[in-house]
């Protein structure tokens, strides 16, 4: 059996990583995946993608990471236009480290990926990995799309199981034979609960077995961070609530 870490949407919050992996301190991982949007918002970049690269985390872009990377390319953005948005930007690019900024550039917008559960590649399970959709990469899949869009894409999938982020919703939705796997994220919450959200996949030649987690985490030294850093005041308050505010 294949135990798999899944994640989505850390958004620079190391202090999220670090409870994550307090969390699972007796767990045996064979394979972090990580949905994207790894950057931006919270202020340790450099440290969230350091600690990914040391566990050799299977990371994709997400729509934040894009962004970041035009600004590394001395290329424009056009939004966000919120000056209190735009700042989170243009200050993870300032506290990106060398290896932080080859780690972004170096990474795909999604992965299909054919994982072997048995010895000797007996048995394998097919994983798709998207920010958003298989359709679109910026698409908001939530626990409540109607039914109708997952079959939709289901007929149309190549894996038979789906990974996404994006929407901070967590879920799993076995639906025309596919698993649709949204781990929430594990830096921003938005439903009002700050904890961080998890989940963790496990997969044999016979089962395809999902787990979420909340998983509470250091938020004051989030806070602490942003006030160093003289970020807006309104990211305190979003991480304390786990709303999103702007």
């Amino acid at each position: 059996m294949l135990n798999i870490l899944l994640l989505s949407d850390i958004h620079g919050n190391f202090p999220a990583l670090a409870a994550i992996e307090q969390y699972f301190a007796g767990e045996q991982f064979d394979l972090i995946l990580n949905g994207g949007d790894t950057v931006v918002y919270a202020p340790f970049p450099s440290e969230t993608l350091h600690w990914l690269r040391q566990h050799q985390a299977i990371s994709i872009l997400g729509n934040t990471d894009k962004k970041i990377i035009r600004l590394l390319q001395g290329k424009a953005i056009n939004k966000p236009r919120n000056l209190d948005k735009r700042i989170m930007y243009t200050s993870t690019v300032s506290q990106l480290d060398a290896a932080g900024r080859r780690d972004l550039l170096a990474m795909p917008i999604y992965l299909d990926l054919r994982l072997a559960v048995a010895d000797g590649d007996t048995a394998s399970r097919t994983v798709g990995l998207h920010h958003g959709s298989p359709a679109e990469p910026h698409e908001f899949l939530f626990a409540d799309t109607p039914i109708e869009r997952f079959a939709e894409l289901a007929a149309a999938s190549r894996s038979e199981i789906i990974v996404t982020g994006h929407s901070h919703t967590p879920y799993h939705k076995l639906i025309a034979g596919i698993h649709f796997i949204n781990p929430g994220s594990a830096g921003r919450m938005f439903d009002g609960d700050p904890r961080v959200s998890c989940a963790m996949l496990r997969l044999s030649a016979d089962a395809i077995e999902v787990e979420h987690f909340r998983v509470a985490y250091d938020i004051e030294a989030v806070i602490r961070a942003l006030a160093d850093c003289r970020l807006p005041e309104i990211y305190a308050r979003m991480f304390r609530e786990g709303r999103k505010l702007n």
